[in-house]
């Protein structure tokens, strides 16, 4: 088998590069949830108030830089065929995944105008900086942190239900839902 042929997707899994992108994020996501809860319980003499929030910060630019390689890779790139479902439940599916999506973006954009409400860039672990685009709304860091919080906390809750039903999938239905995003490939029917 060639090698784009495994990189890419085809018609019945998933290719290396989508799965990468997409653990990789999972993993990010999941482990920026509990470290922004961490940074809210830090007071401002607690010695990592300074470097914490920086690795957080740091990390929700590469996750917003890499959702933005994801959408790209999902518009110049067949999605395998769904498995067999009820009718429901796969816009269920079709849903929660839009839902997932949508979520992630939102809690990117509003971290990012959280920290960039006084007008200084975000700094990537001193690789690049990410300017200040949107400053100046009133009460920004606020109300950004208020749809940070709740955005960030619904992914979390969507996150865990997809999990579940990836599991579900692979342990009642006995399907390759769960298989192919771990890349072992499913042979055409």
């Amino acid at each position: 088998m060639a090698l784009n042929k495994r990189i890419l997707n085809d018609t019945h899994n998933y290719g290396w590069g989508f799965i990468a992108i997409h653990w990789l994020m999972a993993l990010a996501i999941i482990g920026l949830y509990p470290l922004g809860l961490y940074i809210d319980s830090l007071s401002y003499y607690d010695p990592e108030y300074r470097t914490v929030p920086h690795i957080h910060k740091s990390i929700g630019i590469l996750v917003m830089i890499a959702l933005a390689l994801r959408l790209v890779w999902l518009t110049g790139n067949r999605t395998p065929e769904e498995l067999p479902q009820p009718k429901p439940l796969a816009l269920a599916t079709k849903a929660v995944h839009l839902l997932l999506y949508g979520l992630m973006l939102v809690s990117l954009i509003s971290g990012y105008m959280i920290s960039t409400a006084d007008g200084r860039p975000i700094d990537v672990f001193g690789w690049f900086s990410v300017p200040a685009f949107a400053t100046g709304m009133e009460n920004q860091e606020d109300v950004a942190g208020a749809v940070h919080w709740y955005s960030t906390t619904l992914l979390m809750v969507l996150a865990g239900l997809h999990a579940l039903a990836a599991l579900k999938h692979h342990f009642v239905n006995k399907d390759a839902t769960l298989t192919r995003i771990f890349g072992i490939k499913q042979e055409t029917p």
